[in-house]
């Protein structure tokens, strides 16, 4: 599973990501982004390759075997400084397989931020079956970002979203521990952090498009993937062709606290699981009601509160125990409600202080999550959205917010409210984007996301008055295309990049 704040949620252990209102937006006239000075970007020649790096490198290999190939193009660090610094952007490309007369490219972005997206192409060419043929596929790793150009802040944790925990006293830990990532990402990539920002990815896209020859580009961008893709239609008006927005973020409310509107969803989305593995007591034995299990993890959060939870190698302590929680919450696909269920059965052990060993697919969440290995991702994804909005709100202010909410949310307040590190960031070089146009788009949403709200979704699509939406109700998953198994929902993605055309008005899918 990937943790990511808003990305895709077939992640058992994702980066987690949450998207504050910060400084004011800016101008409607940047929406006219010339290419002066990045002619020799445009016109690079793009030198493809196969895609594994070495023999043990299995994604690679899984695009080689599928007939992909790979370039690392090269785009400017610094979009004012044309002739400066560059960086490197790694692409893939699956090309179409259909007669002559294509659609253009669709760009892949698996959302994050700081998601890497290179092996897209396989992925989403599996959902988009027989319409796949009449598309290249791009996959694109962003700036800094999996192969391209990399950022490490040299954290020995794997994300700066951790809970506030239950006291005054956890809350100022938690505090001091974000100005520390803050401090280490600026002392060790400070020259850096000012180009780190989603406009610049916008900007690499559209060097990405020019290089590969095409005029438009057709996008699919789940999570804050969607918020990438309305950022570029304001940078760059009129270069874009279909669109589809999965999990859709509202930008009117993309700030450094991401996670603060999906509070209650995710308390919900806690409440469902336990029912659902109450009603499965005689496997995993954490309670035959839905307020006995929630009962099991509370007592869970009160162990960790005392003494961190030991669990093979791992320790997880009042902070990292919601965020793994979190982590699992993004679907309630009954695969991955029963491995939240299982891991609470670990959790339950370690809670009890007797042995627990994790199982593997726990292991790969508690190394992203608690472990250096995963510094690289949560270094990126704080970069960017710091990058995009930080703000210096006051410490204060983010107990308040957590005190104010923790009656109603007592699990989801203190991790979706707490102060992360951009409360220690510098200010952003660019004020965020104000998306003010109306562009045609499929936008995709379940009523129950965990992490961009239904409600985001229906902001965009009326402002967006030319799109629409297909909703899928009742359901409690964050990134639907290809991932919820719901033939309404894909089939209704797949007509649209098929032919064009958009539903006459917005759809509901109940399968």
């Amino acid at each position: 599973m990937r943790m990511t704040i808003c990305g895709r949620a077939a992640m058992a252990g994702a980066a987690i990501l949450t998207l504050g209102a910060g400084a004011s937006p800016a101008a409607a006239g940047d929406a006219a982004e010339k290419p002066t000075g990045l002619g020799r970007f445009h016109t690079q020649d793009i030198d493809w390759h196969d895609c594994a790096l070495s023999p043990d490198d299995a994604a690679g290999k899984r695009l080689d075997d599928a007939g992909a190939r790979c370039a690392d193009l090269t785009v400017p660090l610094d979009y004012t400084d044309p002739g400066g610094r560059t960086l490197t952007i790694a692409v893939s490309r699956l090309r179409a397989t259909g007669p002559a007369h294509r659609a253009r490219p669709l760009l892949l972005n698996n959302g994050g931020p700081g998601g890497p997206s290179l092996d897209m192409p396989l992925t989403v060419g599996a959902a988009m079956g027989e319409v796949a043929k009449k598309y290249d596929l791009i996959g694109v790793d962003p700036r800094f970002v999996g192969r391209s150009t990399p950022l490490d802040c040299g954290w020995d944790v794997g994300s700066s979203i951790i809970s506030a925990g239950e006291s005054r006293a956890s809350f100022q830990r938690s505090v001091a521990r974000q100005r520390d990532l803050a401090e280490r990402c600026r002392r060790t990539n400070g020259d850096v952090l000012p180009h780190v920002s989603t406009r610049n990815t916008a900007r690499d896209m559209d060097v990405v498009r020019a290089a590969i020859g095409a005029e438009r580009i057709s996008y699919l961008g789940y999570s804050y993937g969607s918020y990438l893709g309305q950022v570029y239609t304001e940078l760059f008006p009129g270069r874009t062709d279909r669109m589809v927005l999965d999990g859709v973020i509202d930008p009117a409310r993309y700030n450094q606290t991401l996670l603060a509107d999906a509070a209650g969803a995710n308390e919900r989305a806690l409440r469902s699981w336990a029912a659902w593995t109450a009603a499965r007591h005689d496997t995993y034995a954490l309670g035959r009601t839905t307020e006995a299990v929630l009962s099991t993890v509370r007592r869970i959060q009160r162990a960790a509160v005392e003494k961190p939870l030991r669990v093979g190698e791992f320790r997880l302590d009042e902070h990292s125990v919601p965020l793994f929680y979190f982590g699992l919450l993004g679907s309630d696909l009954d695969g991955t409600r029963a491995e939240l269920a299982t891991a609470t059965r670990i959790l339950q052990r370690a809670a009890g202080r007797g042995p627990a060993a994790p199982s593997a697919a726990m292991t790969e969440v508690l190394t992203a999550l608690t472990t250096k290995a995963g510094s690289h991702q949560g270094s990126v994804q704080t970069a960017i959205l710091c990058g995009d909005v930080a703000e210096k709100r006051g410490v204060e202010s983010y107990w308040r917010d957590i005190q104010a909410r923790r009656g109603k949310a007592p699990f989801a307040a203190p991790l979706a409210y707490n102060a992360n590190a951009c409360e220690f960031w510098d200010a952003p070089a660019e004020k965020p984007t104000v998306v003010d146009n109306d562009v045609p788009a499929l936008l995709v949403n379940a009523t129950g996301d965990t992490r961009t709200v239904y409600s985001g979704a229906r902001q965009v699509r009326e402002r967006w008055s030319h799109s629409r939406l297909v909703t899928v109700p009742g359901a409690r998953q964050h990134g639907v295309f290809g991932e919820y198994g719901s033939a309404c929902a894909d089939g209704q993605v797949n007509a649209y990049l098929a032919d064009g055309r958009l539903p006459e008005r917005d759809v509901t899918c109940r399968n």
